[in-house]
């Protein structure tokens, strides 16, 4: 048993009195860094037990960690390991790309009195609906991933996607679907934050770019799929009008469950362990991964060279997160808004109309609306596939402003040649494709750059935020503006909207020559240092 004296009391008390005091003079800037004020017995300050320490002007460091795993994961080659990550994460792209297109291809259907009996106007605020909740989505889940980790984040982001998409296949009328969309948006929105992560974390970094834009371009692998799938579902000889169009999303929910099982293969991300009191397991996340690489190579690993030290927290506030995003990272700041805004306003004004402009200007049927997009979603993905080794080799800043700029000038033209009556059907879809083979990597770099220009501690929210401004600003209202141009039947008013895409565009590619960042082949930790380091 202990014994208690006053004297023992006293002393706690006054230590206690005394800690308080400076506490509240550092506050008020009147305590110099030599004389902060140090905790007593017991009680953490980040992740280190802090030493008694009473005694004016010395005060002992909280825990520093030497670690050279950011190094150890940047010199692995590609192996059986990368793939797993890679297929367990990007999967979900294909099946969003899948299901998101089955929307496009099957508007024109949605708006028979058989199906859901859906306005323009309807389909463009379903469309704004689901945006709504992928920028929700995305700022929510953006934090919960820099706060609890990536691997967590992943598996619920994945389950309120799937819930969602199932549920849009049970909608009824206008407000059940609209609202199912949104919640399919949630989990799509949150998947943004925690899957380009995670990837841009665990894949070395001389493949970090071209892996990235193909993760993020498999969407119209789905894309390609759901153009394919919708003749079939569309079909009133082989399914009935109101049936259809509930098998592609059921579908697509159900192959879904699938990557919950491919997920388990894909470890928490090592760099976010070690920032966050969790040094031990990172290592030995580490060295499994360093275990499987030289199990599927046969190659004995080169020695890693390089040390960072870090300062590891349980918690980075939300002040000292947006404090380094709005201040010494304001220009990248600027830039990684101004590419999401313009890749934002181009998919889902121009893009995701595409079905209803065929119909409307071209009086495409319903059931080869599909079909039309199909080498569209094919463009799209050929650009990240054959482009995306050139942000590795020529030059973010090159690669990123060069994709912006020609994608902009291709749609001005083709502006003018919509409005002008000069293009068909099929004249369209052929410029289309040449356009969207360029913007689908541009597109695709937004994301790449706001994922690895941000602090770890920061990059999911990054993303998050970026990504939720980007929609915002550019995507929840050009599908309403689109809606708006179309049924008002004219083809100059729908070249006016093209026309703002392409400026939009533009503006990026000098946004990008302004503030970009050569990131190319660089450590994520000396693109940024971390907020810990």
């Amino acid at each position: 048993m202990v014994s208690w004296t006053l004297t023992d009391f006293a002393t706690q008390n006054e230590a206690r009195a005394d800690l308080l005091t400076r506490l509240e003079l550092d506050r008020l800037g009147r305590v110099t860094s030599s004389a902060r004020p140090t905790a007593p017995p017991g009680i953490s300050v980040g992740c280190a037990t802090m030493e008694a320490s009473y005694v004016q002007k010395s005060s002992i460091p909280p825990t520093v960690v030497h670690t050279d795993i950011p190094f150890r994961l940047d010199r692995l080659p590609l192996s059986r390991f990368h793939v797993l990550v890679v297929v367990g994460l990007g999967i979900t792209w294909i099946l969003d790309g899948l299901e998101v297109t089955i929307v496009g291809s099957l508007g024109p259907a949605l708006q028979s009195a058989q199906t859901l009996h859906l306005s323009s106007a309807n389909l463009g605020a379903v469309a704004s609906f689901y945006i709504v909740g992928a920028v929700t989505g995305a700022l929510g889940f953006g934090w919960i991933t820099d706060r609890f980790g990536r691997r967590l984040v992943f598996y619920v982001t994945l389950i309120v996607y799937l819930t969602g998409v199932l549920l849009s296949a049970l909608a009824w009328d206008f407000w059940s679907f609209a609202f199912f969309r949104m919640v399919t948006g949630l989990g799509i929105g949150g998947e943004y934050a925690a899957v380009n992560s995670a990837i841009d974390e665990l894949i070395p970094a001389k493949y970090r770019g071209r892996i990235d834009l193909i993760v993020n371009g498999s969407f119209w692998l789905g894309a390609a799929a759901g153009a394919l799938a919708s003749p079939v579902l569309l079909d009133q000889n082989l399914l009935p009008v109101n049936v259809g169009w509930r098998l592609g999303f059921g579908i697509g929910g159900v192959l879904g469950l699938s990557i919950l099982m491919l997920r388990r293969f894909v470890p928490e991300s090592p760099r976010w362990l070690v920032t966050h009191c969790r040094s031990e397991e990172a290592e030995e996340t580490v060295k499994r991964i360093e275990a499987d690489v030289v199990e599927s190579t046969g190659r004995k690993l080169p020695p890693a060279h390089g040390s960072l030290e870090v300062h590891p927290r349980k918690i980075f506030g939300l002040g000292l997160i947006l404090t380094a995003m709005l201040g010494r990272y304001r220009q990248r700041s600027i830039l990684a808004l101004t590419l999401m805004v313009a890749q934002s306003f181009l998919y889902n004004s121009v893009f995701f109309t595409f079905g209803l402009i065929i119909a409307n200007f071209y009086h495409v049927p319903n059931e080869q609306v599909g079909l039309s997009l199909f080498p569209l979603a094919i463009g799209n993905f050929c650009g990240p596939l054959l482009l995306g080794s050139l942000f590795d080799t020529v030059g973010r800043k090159k690669m990123i402003a060069g994709t912006f700029a020609i994608s902009g000038v291709l749609l001005l033209v083709t502006a003018y040649m919509f409005g002008a009556g000069l293009l068909s059907a099929i004249t369209q879809t052929i410029v289309w494709c040449i356009i969207f083979f360029f913007a689908s990597a541009a597109a695709s770099s937004a994301y790449l750059t706001a994922s690895e220009i941000f602090p770890l501690e920061t990059r999911a929210l990054a993303i998050a935020c970026f990504y939720a401004l980007g929609t915002a600003i550019g995507g929840s209202t050009s599908p309403l503006l689109f809606g708006w141009l179309i049924e008002s039947g004219s083809a100059w008013r729908v070249s006016f909207g093209y026309t703002i895409a392409a400026l939009l565009l533009l503006l990026a590619a000098g946004t990008e020559l302004r503030f970009g960042v050569d990131a190319e082949g660089k450590p994520l930790e000396s693109i940024a240092d971390p907020l810990s380091s």
